[in-house]
């Protein structure tokens, strides 16, 4: 007789060595070698030392392939070498792991908007590498992140080119998914495009930046969402969308911004709450300061600054002064290189979001949130505005209420 936890065992092997060889993370031709020698040549390059030697006691080969499983497929693991990490926990975990939520086949799949740089590109990477299929939209296919996920990922990831202010391609987009997905249903979608090419006063930001970035950051996000819906709730999915501090709290001169993501916000909590009975899950990711696409490049903002002073009346121009802008758009240029480089805590929250079993309702992933946020809620109004003022931008005083601009009126 086998006890139940040997037949588990027998079980869950077979299970291991399905998935390593299914996702080509073993070899199919090399099974009789060494166990590092097994593990293909792609995956030989990007797994860690660890995970194709690793440290384990004769006889504990599955504890090994496990091991690599995890690394390969970014499931978190406790290391060999800790107390309660063994042979029969590391099964449970791979087993829970698997099962969690009933979780998505690789047929499923799952929709990235906006991956052309920063989050959305990072985390269509990771999930590819993890074995799902992608749906990644693009701005453009001949940019630099379209090449490099086209030279990076397998033939898993499909990109579309999708500009969020058309609706023509928006219904394109939605056509091609629908197409592929219809038998299977969608299990995620990730809402990550975002846009904002202005820092000034929300009476200096031009009224059609405010409605780029609503067209951008919130109609064109939930235009997919509703689009995509039917084949989301077939699948009982995950929606991840990633908004932003600045639409819970009034950073200063990202009104057009803040503004966008504050609705983005609120729709998807809406959204929360009307899909629970349906059994879709949804989530926001409220990232810290981060370097993504162009928000560290000081060209960029300096040729925008450029043209939000050429388009100002001359009289609005006067009331704050030139010298204003110029130094808000430079404060803000300071604040973003000391901006984080590694964006693994966005990806692995957004994974989290899509995989979990019980995701969370918010994510924040970044330095400093928690006592931001603690500020926001708990302390009065005028502490909220001078920290954000201390810790992101600090404007100068209009020109017009300068005491050298009142005694120049007074001589003239």
């Amino acid at each position: 007789m086998y006890s139940l936890c040997q037949v588990k065992s027998v079980l869950l092997t077979s299970l291991v060595y399905r998935c390593l060889l299914q996702d080509e993370i073993l070899d199919c031709e090399n099974l009789t070698a060494p166990f590092g020698e097994r593990i293909s040549p792609r995956w030989r390059q990007q797994l860690p030392e660890d995970a194709i030697q690793p440290r384990c006691a004769p006889g504990e080969e599955v504890l090994c392939l496990l091991i690599t499983f995890w690394e390969a497929k970014g499931i978190r693991q406790k290391s060999p070498t800790e107390p309660d990490a063994s042979y029969e926990w590391c099964l449970m975990e791979l087993l829970e792991a698997i099962l969690r939520a009933d979780g998505p086949s690789s047929l499923q799949g799952s929709g990235l908007f906006g991956c052309d740089s920063g989050f959305g590109q990072a985390t269509a990477r990771h999930l590819d590498i993890m074995g799902f299929r992608v749906f990644a939209s693009v701005l453009d296919l001949q940019s630099p992140g379209a090449q490099e996920l086209r030279q990076s990922c397998s033939s898993r990831l499909t990109l579309l080119q999708m500009d969020l202010t058309k609706t023509e391609d928006i219904q394109r987009v939605l056509q091609h998914i629908q197409a592929h997905t219809n038998s299977t249903g969608l299990w995620g979608l990730v809402n990550n495009a975002g846009f904002n090419d202005t820092i000034a006063d929300a009476e200096l930001s031009p009224l059609g930046k405010f409605r780029t970035c609503m067209e951008v950051n919130f109609f064109g996000s939930l235009e997919l969402t509703k689009g995509l819906l039917p084949l989301l709730r077939s699948a009982g999915g995950r929606i991840v969308t990633v908004s932003s501090p600045a639409g819970d709290m009034p950073f200063p001169c990202l009104a057009a911004y803040g503004a966008s993501k504050a609705a983005l916000s609120l729709v998807m909590d809406t959204f929360r709450s009307e899909l629970q009975p349906w059994g879709i899950k949804v989530s926001l990711i409220l990232p810290g300061y981060y370097k993504t696409g162009t928000t560290c490049d000081p060209a960029f903002w300096n040729l925008h600054k450029q043209q939000l002073l050429a388009s100002l009346p001359q009289e609005l121009l006067q009331a704050y002064g030139e010298d204003y802008v110029e130094e808000i758009n430079q404060q803000f240029i300071q604040f973003m290189k000391v901006a984080v480089e590694d964006l693994s805590a966005v990806v692995n929250s957004i994974t989290e979001g899509l995989l979990a079993a019980n995701p969370a309702v918010r994510y924040y992933p970044g330095q400093g949130l928690g006592i931001m946020y603690f500020i926001h809620r708990y302390l009065p109004y005028f502490v909220r505005d001078l920290f954000l003022k201390g810790f992101f931008i600090n404007p100068k005083l209009p020109r017009a209420l300068r005491r050298e601009h009142h005694k120049d009126v007074k001589k003239a």
